[in-house]
């Protein structure tokens, strides 16, 4: 398994910037899939916990029941547009993808923690003119795309 303390480990700048996009703003969306298999997008709330990614879900939440029967994830941060003349100064999105490990359901809901399999960071370069996309994976450590 994957924990965020092991992101935090391998890349550290880069997951100090990946968390700072996702504690920015408290909702975040979660992709999960339905039991026909097509995909379904939910609002959800995360948080960093003791080296761990972790994000719950409301009793009989249709999400919790997507990731009880298939634990595959992918969790996006808010999204800003960049300030026009300011392009420079927008600091991206971020992305986490994993399988989710469920805890003990609880009358509040169901809990879940992150296996990771994936973590982007999408920005702008210094000068705004490429698009810059920066994942990480366990496997091959983290890398860099420029796009025109």
């Amino acid at each position: 398994m994957t924990t965020w303390h092991d992101v935090e480990r391998a890349a550290p700048e880069f997951a100090r910037r990946v968390r700072a996009l996702f504690d920015a703003h408290k909702h975040k969306t979660i992709a999960t899939l339905r039991a026909d298999g097509s995909p379904r997008i939910s609002g959800i709330e995360a948080d960093f916990e003791d080296g761990e990614l972790a994000f719950g879900s409301m009793p009989v939440a249709r999400k919790g029941a997507d990731l009880r029967r298939d634990p595959r994830f992918a969790l996006h941060s808010a999204t800003v547009d960049p300030v026009e003349g300011a392009e420079a100064h927008w600091p991206g999105e971020a992305k986490i993808s994993g399988r989710a490990i469920a805890g003990p359901a609880t009358e509040d809901g169901d809990r879940f923690r992150a296996d990771i399999a994936e973590v982007v960071h999408t920005h702008l370069d210094e000068k705004a003119t490429k698009l810059v996309v920066e994942w990480w994976t366990p496997a091959h450590g983290l890398r860099r795309a420029e796009r025109e």
